[in-house]
This record gives C-alpha cells, structure tokens and sequence, in this order.
C-alpha cells in the first residue's frame, strides 16, 4: 500500500496576512512610491543642485521667471531659486507631519490606556481634560501660541500641533483599555504582581498596535495641512525659513496669482501629492488590519 506524501501547510503570521490585503490596494503601491520619490527629492535632490534656498541671483536676471533649463521650477521675484525653495518646504513639511504623528498617537495611547486601565478618578479627571481641549479652538490657539516660538526651532510647531491633535484619539484608545483590562491574562498578570504600567505597555498597547498605526499614519497628513495652513497664514513657519505655506501665500497674493502661476503651483503641487499619497496608504492600512472591512476581509 502506497503512502502519500503529505505536503505541511506553512502557517500565515497576522503580519503577512496584513501585508497581503495592504498589496491589493493599488493606490496604496501608488501612495508609496510617490511619497518614497517625494522624500529623495526633498532630502537628496538638494545636494545635486547648484542653487541653495537662499540663494539669490546675482544680477537679477533672472528674477520672477517661469520655468527654464537654468531654473526647473522658476524663480520668484528677488531672484531665489524655487526648487530648492520648495524642497526645503517639502523637507519641513514631511519633518514636522512626522513628528507630530508620532508625538499625538504617543500621547494618545499614553492617556488613553492610563484612563482606561485605571479607571475611578483618573478616568474622570482625563476626560474632562480631553473633553474640554475637544471645544477649544485648536487653530487659533495654535495661531496665538506660535509668535512665542518663532526663530527657534520648527521642531517645536511640530510639537504645538501634536499637543491638540490627540484627543480624539485618546477617547477611543480609552474605550479599548476598558474592554482589554478585563481579560483573563490582564488578570492573571494583575495577580502576579505585575506593576500596572507593565500591564499596559506589555498586554494593553500591543493589543491596540493595529489602531495606533492607522492613526500615526493618518496624522502625518492631518499635521502637514495644519503646518501649510498655519504657515499660509502668517502664523508657522517664518522667513527667512520656507515652508510649503509661505510659498503658496507668497505666489498667491497680488497679481502673482495670475501673472506667475508658477510661484504657488510647483508647491502646491508638491503638498497635494504629499497629503494624497500619505492619505493613500494610512487607508489601505485601515482595510488590511481590519477584518471586518469589506476590502480587507477579501482573501
């Protein structure tokens, strides 16, 4: 009698699972390589080109120029080359969209599972807290806090961001601890002596990785359209330093909006590819992690 042979099925971690539905989301692969371009262009292009931010022309020849061999995307109209303008903008942009990404999730995920882990009057005291910086005007406290931190570094706008931009968050990460802290090995842990903020960062937080990741992602472009807009208005970055905002409010204003559409394009250009392809990605990460999504329940 024959004996098959038996072929063992290699088990699929929830890692490549994710990474599987995240590939059938072609604008997720487009979102990737437009933005993975964006950030070689904004921290590598600049070493190749032979005009830095502040440059200017010398003789003023080629000032307030459209787009040429010499200039790629034009000059504005003291003589500043806009590519490299626009790359020191986008480098700004990515850099404070990072970081207050990072900083909110953290502090969302920190607060969030501290009130619901603990429960009693720190649950009450932090969501009054988050309740009350919910009804805040965010952008006008942002607006009037941001002359105090000009000249310094753009670090910390990226920081003033984050602090109003995790509550949200907060609330649900709260909502999950709730559930989480009840379980049996939460319990079990709990009865071994474990210190309860071993708890939350060992059995608590990785149980959310899922939520945090979607949100940090999601975040990056919430904190880069909050930097532009803050800095179109008068209120982020400031010169001599560039920014996305500067750029487009400078090729906006007065009769540039028409006359030299170039000065607001290239840049705006630039922020909408950053935001889209960002968008891009954070959402085929939220059908790929979650089952239950119609997109990333297909198999």
């Amino acid at each position: 009698m024959s004996k098959e042979r038996v072929t063992p099925v290699r088990a699929t971690s929830r890692a490549q699972l994710v990474m599987r539905r995240f590939r059938r989301h072609p604008l997720a692969l487009i979102g990737g390589v437009i933005l993975t371009f964006l950030i070689l262009m904004a921290y590598v292009l600049p070493f190749f080109l032979p005009y830095r931010p502040e440059d200017l022309d010398p003789d003023y020849a080629q000032s307030l120029v459209g787009p040429n061999p010499l200039h790629w995307f034009g000059t504005d109209q003291i003589g500043h080359d806009l590519l490299a303008q626009s790359l020191s903008g986008l480098q700004k942009s990515l850099l404070i969209g990072f970081v207050a990404a990072l900083v909110s999730t953290g502090i969302a995920a920190t607060v969030g599972s501290i009130a619901g882990y603990f429960g009693g009057w720190s649950d009450r005291a932090i969501t009054v807290v988050i309740e009350v910086l919910l009804v805040l005007p965010s952008f006008l406290i942002v607006a009037i806090i941001s002359p105090a931190i000009q000249g310094t570094s753009f670090v910390l706008l990226a920081l003033v961001i984050a602090a109003f931009n995790w509550m949200l968050t907060a609330r649900v990460v709260r909502s999950l601890a709730l559930s989480l802290r009840d379980r049996e090995y939460v319990e079990a842990a709990r009865y071994m002596g474990v210190k309860p903020f071993t708890i939350i960062r060992t059995h608590l937080l990785p149980n959310m990785a899922s939520l945090l990741i979607v949100d940090a992602t999601l975040n990056v472009s919430g904190a880069i359209l909050a930097e532009t807009g803050l800095s179109y208005f008068g209120f982020g970055i400031q010169p001599p330093d560039v920014s996305l905002g500067t750029l487009i409010a400078v090729g906006t204003s007065g009769p540039s909006l028409t006359s030299s559409p170039w000065l607001w394009a290239f840049p705006g250009v630039m922020l909408v590819l950053t935001v889209l392809s960002v968008n891009f990605i954070g959402d085929a990460m939220r059908d790929a992690i979650d089952a239950n999504s119609s997109k990333g329940a297909r198999r």
